[in-house]
Order: structure tokens, then C-alpha cells, then sequence
């Protein structure tokens, strides 16, 4: 299989990919020419974009921020659930300190934020 080598290529795949879209459908056999395309276009493309445009993971403090618009948590309330002072939620949330052991395992349970976006591994 080919490599898409630079960003040219790289938006033609992706208007090809367009263009295919509204062509297949769940029903389409699996010998169709366009999904067989598509799926190789899909491919390249997924290469390309996992070389050139990684997705980092989240960090802590958007992660919370995150969870607490989900939750509708505001700073007082996250620090009442996590058993500390709204002034350490603070802290938190400005990078200026980070959570003990303890309430990282808290902030991981009680947010349900991955253990490894908790801790930075």
C-alpha cells in the first residue's frame, strides 16, 4: 500500500473520502468497489493524520473542568465531593498545585476521569 506523503495528497484523499461517503451504506456488499476504495483511502488517511496531527491526551485540569460542566459542578460543590478546600480546588484547576494520592484517587472515582489522566502517565 501507498503512503500519503504530503498535505496535497493528503486533501485530495480526503475529498475522494467525500465523495465516496454518501456511495456506501451499512448494506453495501463488502467486493464493492467504492467501499473497497473508501476503506483503503480511510486507511491512508488515518496514517497520515496519527503522524502529522496526534491527538494528545487531555490534562488533569481540563479533564475536571470538563467533568465539572458535564456535572454541573462548580468549585465549591467539586471541593464539598472531593473533601477538600476551595481553595486547593483552585489550586488545582490554575495548575498551581496537584492532588495528593488520595484525592487524585477521588477526582479518578468520583469525576470517573481515567487513572492515567489523573496521575500524567
Amino acid at each position: 500500500m501507498v503512503k500519503i506523503q504530503n498535505e496535497t495528497t493528503y486533501k485530495m484523499a480526503m475529498e475522494r473520502i467525500e465523495e465516496l461517503l454518501p456511495l456506501v451504506d451499512d448494506n453495501t456488499p463488502m467486493d464493492d468497489k467504492n467501499l473497497v476504495e473508501l476503506d483503503l483511502l480511510s486507511a491512508l488517511v488515518a496514517d497520515y493524520e496519527d503522524e502529522h496531527y496526534p491527538i494528545k491526551s487531555p490534562s488533569l485540569v481540563d479533564a475536571i473542568k470538563l467533568r465539572m460542566y458535564e456535572m454541573g459542578l462548580n468549585q465549591a460543590k467539586l471541593s464539598e465531593l472531593l473533601g477538600v478546600s476551595p481553595s486547593r480546588v483552585s489550586d488545582y484547576l490554575t495548575g498551581r498545585s496537584e492532588p495528593t494520592l488520595k484525592v487524585a484517587r477521588d477526582i479518578s472515582r468520583k469525576l470517573n476521569i481515567d487513572a492515567s489522566i489523573v496521575l500524567g502517565v
